[in-house]
C-alpha cells in the first residue's frame, strides 16, 4: 500500500454499481473534472455486481479515456458489501472514497472531504445529501424533508451515507451487514477516531419518487440499522428517537412561521395597494419623484452580513 503524500492526500475511489447505464457515464465523467488542490484521486475502482445493461461497456469507454479507471466485475449480484469487499481489496491508497453508482458529487466535492483527513484525528468523514427530485408532488416533498432533517441531524451528530471517505483501517466488511456506511462509523468511532460531517462537500442523488419505494427505501434502512444494534451494539443517530423528534417539531415551527409570514406579507401588499390606488384614483399622484425608501440605500452591507445557505431550512432561518 502506497503512504499518504506530504503534499497532497491521496485517496482510492470506489464505486459500486448495479445497472446503473442512466449515470455512470456522468458520475465517472465527474471524477474525472474534479477539481483538486490538496487532494489527488490516485485510482476510481468501479465494481458492477450481475449487470444486464450497458453498465461495464460504458467503463470499459471511460477506461480508454483515463488510466486511474478499473472495473471489477461480478458475475452475480452479491449485495454491496460484498462489492465492498472487492473495492477494499484493490484499493491501493490509506483513504478510500466510497460513492454509489446512482449519486453525482460536485465538482469540489472530494476535495472538500478527503483534504480533512490532514488532522491525524479523523477517520471518517460524509458529504451532504441532496436531492434532485422536483418537490412537485408528495413523495418528492418528503424526499426533499428527510434529507433537510438529517442535514440537521448530521450537524449535530455525523449520521452519514451514500459518499464517504475513510482511512483504511481495514481489510473488509462481514458478509451480513447491510447497513455499510453505518458499520464504517461504528469501527471508526471504537478506533478512537473521529467521524466528521462535510456539510460543503455535496453529493446529488435521486429520492424515490413513488409511495412504495419511498417505503421499500426507509424500511430496508431501517431494518439494517437494527441489525446493527442489535449484533454489533452501535445505534446510528438516526435511531436517537427524542432527538429526531425535536428536529422534526423544529421543522413544523418553520412551516407554522413560514405561513405565518405569508399571511403578514399578504396583509402588507393588500394595505400597500390601497393607499397605491388612493394616491393614484383619489389624490392623481403618480410617484415620478419617488418617496424614498431609504433602508434599501446599502446592499453592499446586505452582502457582507449575508451567508450562503446550505439548504431550505437554513435559508428560512436567514
Amino acid at each position: 500500500m502506497s503512504e499518504m503524500s506530504t503534499d497532497k492526500i491521496r485517496c482510492s475511489v470506489g464505486i459500486t454499481a448495479y445497472n446503473e447505464e442512466a449515470n455512470i457515464g456522468r458520475l465517472l465523467q465527474a471524477m474525472i473534472d474534479q477539481r483538486l488542490y490538496e487532494v489527488e484521486i490516485a485510482e476510481i475502482i468501479v465494481v458492477a455486481s450481475g449487470c444486464t445493461d450497458r453498465t461495464e461497456e460504458i467503463v470499459r469507454q471511460y477506461m480508454t479515456r483515463d488510466p486511474r479507471i478499473q472495473l471489477h466485475v461480478q458475475e452475480r449480484r452479491e449485495g454491496k458489501t460484498s462489492a465492498i469487499n472487492v473495492f477494499l481489496r484493490h484499493a491501493g491508497e490509506k483513504v478510500c472514497v466510497l460513492e454509489s453508482g446512482d449519486t453525482l458529487p460536485r465538482e469540489d466535492t472530494i476535495e472538500k472531504m478527503v483534504s480533512m483527513f490532514r488532522d491525524p484525528a479523523v477517520g471518517m468523514t460524509g458529504a451532504q445529501k441532496v436531492a434532485v427530485n422536483t418537490p412537485d408532488h408528495v413523495v418528492g416533498v418528503l424526499s426533499h424533508l428527510r434529507l433537510q432533517m438529517e442535514h440537521q441531524l448530521c450537524l449535530e451528530i455525523p449520521r452519514l451515507g451514500e459518499l464517504i471517505a475513510f482511512r483504511k483501517i481495514f481489510d473488509q466488511m462481514p458478509p451480513d451487514v447491510a447497513m455499510d456506511e453505518a458499520f464504517v462509523e461504528a469501527f471508526v468511532i471504537r478506533r478512537g477516531m473521529q467521524v466528521r460531517y462535510a456539510p460543503e462537500a455535496v453529493v446529488y442523488n435521486m429520492g424515490p419518487e413513488t409511495v412504495s419505494d419511498f417505503v421499500k427505501q426507509r424500511r430496508r434502512n431501517y431494518a439494517g440499522h437494527l441489525y446493527l444494534k442489535d449484533k454489533y451494539d452501535y445505534q446510528v443517530s438516526s435511531l436517537q428517537n427524542r432527538r429526531v423528534a425535536r428536529i422534526a417539531l423544529e421543522e413544523v415551527w418553520g412551516a407554522i412561521r413560514l405561513v405565518g409570514t405569508l399571511g403578514i406579507l399578504a396583509v402588507l401588499e393588500v394595505y400597500s395597494r390601497l393607499l397605491g390606488t388612493w394616491d393614484y384614483r383619489v389624490k392623481k399622484r403618480k410617484h415620478v419623484v419617488w418617496d424614498m425608501a431609504w433602508t434599501t440605500k446599502d446592499p453592499g452591507k446586505g452582502v457582507e452580513q449575508k451567508e450562503t445557505p446550505l439548504n431550505t431550512g437554513q435559508a428560512l432561518e436567514s
